[in-house]
């Protein structure tokens, strides 16, 4: 079995990893052939995940030929505003057999679409029944080092989501099934706004009470979003909503936590953007949300403020009170 990992991103070279130590044959991509030589020369992805050594089976390359051409699976885990571009440079090698699972979780700035959404409009009718999307409390960090942890693989046809689940699951990486691709994908995007909040509370020092408020009047404006859009409120109450919530709002390896955090300290956003390795994706996933629920007529007072922090220059100190003072 080959698997083609499209993105050398920290969660695409960890799920790279997590299935080449399952004796499965991998094909990293990269972009240029300069990173792909530094990968393979390396031996592991020192700028993304340093200490965690390849498998033997784990091939970087910049072909995409190459890194496609006979998968059994091909994994999108790329930043959410360059999937639409990736997917068009690969489009002309995927198979219409090809099960494509998108490990990103943000929504499209211009547009608020889904991954799926944008995968399915540059692949084609065809391909639709074959797109699969992974979502959950995942962070690369901890499973690259073999630490356990639970995902959620969803699929609008069962069967695709049982066999790509059935690639992805380890004893160590365990993999449960949905029909629920609008609901986990939101869950898993949405949930950054509101951890870019709990940054902020925690830096602000208003303790744990206010927290736990904070976050219960998240997970129901998410669910409120979620399924006016189209999913099960279920799906919001599970692992790839209220799992994935809790540990992005509590663990210090959450980038969107993070951010808010260095925002409450007064630094610049373009600073601490710089600073944090990787994409913070619960930036453009607010303005994306926030057209969202523009559009769907639904009440999001927490994306509302986050995105007034963000992009409108507001006082954050205002905003927060304003959230706090409504717990």
């Amino acid at each position: 079995m080959k698997v083609g990992v499209i993105g050398t991103t920290s969660w695409g070279t960890t799920l790279g990893i997590v299935l080449a130590r399952r004796g499965i044959e991998v094909a990293l991509w990269a972009r240029t052939k300069e990173e792909a030589e530094r990968l393979d020369g390396a031996r592991e992805n020192t700028a993304r995940l340093p200490g965690v050594p390849f498998p033997e089976n784990l091939s970087p390359t910049s072909s995409i030929e190459e890194a496609i051409k006979g998968a059994s699976l091909v994994i999108l885990a790329v930043p959410s505003q360059e999937m639409r571009t990736n997917i068009r440079l690969i489009k002309e090698h995927i198979d219409r057999s090809m099960p494509i699972l998108s490990a990103a979780k943000g929504l499209e700035m211009g547009t608020a679409k889904r991954m799926s959404q944008v995968i399915a409009e540059e692949l084609g009718a065809e391909h639709h029944p074959n797109i699969c999307v992974l979502s959950g409390p995942n962070f690369s960090k901890e499973i690259a080092h073999g630490l356990p942890a639970a995902t959620v693989i969803a699929a609008q046809d069962g069967f695709v989501a049982e066999k790509v689940g059935q690639i992805m699951n380890s004893p160590l990486f365990q993999v449960q099934t949905s029909s629920d691709m609008v609901g986990a994908e939101l869950a898993g995007a949405l949930k950054n706004i509101i951890a870019l909040g709990a940054g902020m509370i925690d830096s602000l020092g208003y303790g744990a009470n206010a927290k736990a408020a904070f976050i219960t009047r998240g997970i129901a404006e998410i669910t409120r979003l979620g399924v006016a859009a189209g999913g099960s409120p279920l799906t919001f109450s599970g692992l790839a909503g209220l799992g994935d919530l809790i540990a992005t709002c509590s663990s210090p390896l959450s980038r969107n936590r993070s951010l808010g955090e260095e925002l409450a300290k007064g630094r610049p956003l373009e600073e601490i953007k710089a600073s944090l390795r990787g994409v913070v994706e619960g930036i453009a996933t607010t303005a994306a949300a926030r057209r969202m629920a523009q559009e769907l007529g639904v009440e999001a007072p927490i994306t509302e403020q986050v995105y007034r922090v963000l992009f409108e220059g507001v006082d954050l100190r205002e905003a927060m009170a304003e959230l706090i003072g409504g717990v």
